[in-house]
C-alpha cells in the first residue's frame, strides 16, 4: 500500500511540477526524468536562434482499399489488433429535421477490426442483435432504453488503470442532450417531453466490457448531466497515468461558440465539476476535441480538434493543440489547419472532415489518422511539430533541465547535406567538459532512436539529477523530440 501511494504521490508532484513549467511559473529546472519530450508546447524551448518550430503535415494515403467510415468513430490499438468503433444508419438517409427523436432511434454503433495495421478491415458478424436492416452483423449497440443517445457518439477507450477489473478492460462514454423546449427542430410541443419520458434523461452514461464486444451499462443515471454540456459530438475519455484519475474532454457551448469542458473521476461514476478548457480563437468552433495521451508520451495529451466554420457550408478541417495534465488550457504553436480538407469536393461538404478518436501507431517509424469518409493520413512517430533549421546553420537551446537516464536519444531527420551537434552546457551556458560542441560526433541522417555521442561514448551518468541545457547546431535539419532512456548494459 506504502509503494502504491508514494506512486500516486510522486505521479501527481510531477504533474504538478511539469504544469509549473511549463506556465512559466517554476524557478526550478524541468526535471524531464526518462520520459520522451516533445515540442508541442513551451516547455521545454528555450532560444530559438537561426531555427523555428515547424508544424508538419500529415500524408495522405492514396488507393487504400475501402475501410468502414462513420461519425464519430474511434480506432483502439490492441495489441496487434485494431479495434474500430463507429456510428451507423438503420435507415441511410434519415435527418433529424424528419423527427429529432426519429433520427436517434435509427442510430447503431458498428465494429470492424484490422490485424494488418489499418491496410484491410473485417466487419464480423457478431450475433448480438437481430436488426434486419443491418444483415452483416457487426453491431455492438443497439437502441433500447439505457441507449438511446448513447449509440450517437458510443466512445470507448482501454482502461489501463492497473486496480481495474478484467471485466471492465474497456470502459466507455457515450450520450447527448435534449434541445431546449423552444427549439424550433421539434416536430410538436409534446415530443421533447414523450422522449425523455420514454428514455429518461439526457448527460453522458458509462459502459464497461470484458472484450470490447458485448458492452453493459455500469449505472442508469448519467455519470455527466446534461446540464453540464451539450455532448452532441465525440466526448473522449481515458485513464491517465499521469494523474492517476479518469479524465474526459467533452462538449458545451461558451457564449454561442462550441467550446471544451475537462472532468475528472477516480472510479469512472463520479465526476468533478467541469473545467472550462481555453482553447478557442476569437468566434472560433471546435466541435470536437481530439484530446488523448499521446501513446509514447502520456503526459502530453494531444488534441485533434475539428474546426467548425458554421457561416461557410458547414465545412471542417483539423487544427492542432497540446496540453499537460491538470491544465485548464491548451498551447497552439500554430492556429492554422494541421490537415486541410484537400483536393476535391468531398472534403468540402459539410461536416465532411473528422479524425477518428486515438492516433494509433501503424509501422515501426509512422503513426496513422483515419479520416471519416476512409481516408488515412500518416505521419513519423513524434513528428508533429519539430526543431527547423533550414539551409543556414541556426542554433536551439533548452531551458535548464534535469533527467534520470544515462544517455541522450534524438528522433530526427536530416537532408544529405545537414547536420546537427549537441552541446551540453550548466545552468551558465558554460560547456561542460567532455560534452562540448567540438566533441560531439557529427549526426546526420534520418532516426526515430538515435544515441547522441561525444568521441564515441555516450555515458551521461555523472550528469545524471544535475541541471544542464541542451545546445543543438543544426542545418537542413528537424528534432522532433528527445529524452533520456537508460541503457540495457
Amino acid at each position: 500500500m506504502f509503494v502504491v501511494r508514494s506512486a500516486i504521490l510522486f505521479s501527481l508532484s510531477f504533474s504538478a511540477i511539469i504544469l509549473l513549467a511549463w506556465n512559466g511559473l517554476a524557478a526550478e529546472p524541468v526535471d524531464i526524468g526518462t520520459r520522451r519530450e516533445l515540442f508541442v508546447d513551451d516547455l521545454l524551448i528555450g532560444q530559438l536562434n537561426g531555427t523555428e518550430l515547424k508544424m508538419h503535415s500529415p500524408q495522405l494515403l492514396r488507393n487504400r482499399p475501402l475501410r468502414p467510415s462513420g461519425h464519430y468513430a474511434t480506432v483502439l490499438q490492441d495489441g496487434d489488433l485494431l479495434r474500430f468503433y463507429y456510428r451507423g444508419d438503420k435507415v441511410p438517409g434519415v435527418h433529424w429535421r424528419n423527427g429529432w427523436g426519429k433520427y436517434h432511434e435509427n442510430e447503431v454503433t458498428l465494429y470492424a477490426e484490422s490485424n494488418d495495421q489499418g491496410l484491410h478491415w473485417n466487419k464480423p458478424n457478431l450475433g448480438l442483435f437481430d436488426i434486419p436492416e443491418m444483415p452483416q452483423g457487426n453491431v455492438v449497440m443497439a437502441l433500447s432504453n439505457d441507449t438511446f443517445l448513447t449509440t450517437h457518439n458510443f466512445t470507448p477507450f482501454i482502461d489501463t488503470n492497473p486496480q481495474t477489473a478484467k471485466a471492465q478492460r474497456y470502459k466507455a462514454l457515450g450520450g447527448g442532450r435534449y434541445p431546449e423546449a423552444n427549439w424550433g427542430g421539434w416536430k410538436s410541443p409534446d415530443e421533447r417531453a414523450q422522449l425523455r419520458d420514454q428514455y429518461g434523461p439526457g448527460g453522458l452514461k458509462a459502459f464497461a466490457s470484458a472484450d470490447g464486444i458485448k458492452w453493459e451499462l455500469m449505472q442508469r443515471e448519467p455519470v455527466l448531466n446534461e446540464d453540464l454540456g451539450s455532448f452532441d459530438s465525440q466526448n473522449g475519455a481515458f485513464w491517465s497515468e499521469a494523474e492517476q484519475q479518469y479524465v474526459v474532454y467533452f462538449r458545451w457551448f461558451d457564449q454561442g461558440r462550441r467550446a471544451i469542458r475537462r472532468s475528472t473521476s477516480k472510479n469512472f461514476l463520479d465526476w468533478t465539476k467541469p473545467v472550462d478548457m481555453q482553447a478557442n480563437e476569437p468566434k472560433e468552433h471546435l466541435y470536437t476535441s481530439g484530446t488523448q495521451p499521446y501513446f509514447r508520451a502520456p503526459h502530453i495529451y494531444i488534441a485533434l480538434p475539428t474546426r467548425f466554420q458554421a457561416r461557410k457550408g458547414a465545412i471542417t478541417d483539423i487544427a492542432f493543440m497540446a496540453t499537460r495534465p491538470g491544465s485548464d488550457r491548451y498551447h497552439r504553436h500554430f492556429k492554422e489547419a494541421f490537415i486541410r480538407p484537400g483536393l476535391g469536393e468531398r472534403g468540402w461538404g459539410n461536416r465532411a472532415n473528422y479524425i477518428t478518436y486515438n492516433v494509433v501507431q501503424t509501422s515501426p517509424t509512422e503513426m496513422s489518422m483515419f479520416m471519416y469518409g476512409g481516408g488515412q493520413y500518416v505521419l513519423r512517430l513524434d513528428g508533429f511539430i519539430s526543431i527547423h533549421a533550414s539551409y543556414e546553420t541556426g542554433e536551439f537551446t533548452t531551458k535548464p533541465l534535469q533527467f534520470a537516464g544515462n544517455q541522450l536519444e534524438l528522433n530526427y531527420s536530416t537532408s544529405g547535406a545537414g547536420r546537427m551537434r549537441v552541446e551540453l552546457q550548466d545552468e551558465s551556458g558554460t560547456p561542460l567538459p567532455g560534452f562540448s560542441l567540438e566533441d560531439c560526433d557529427e549526426i546526420y541522417g534520418d532516426h526515430i532512436a538515435r544515441i547522441v555521442t561525444w568521441k564515441e561514448q555516450s555515458d551521461l551518468s555523472k550528469l545524471i539529477g544535475k541541471t544542464v541545457r541542451l545546445r543543438f547546431v543544426m542545418n537542413e535539419s528537424d528534432l522532433y523530440s528527445i529524452r533520456f532512456p537508460t541503457s540495457k548494459k
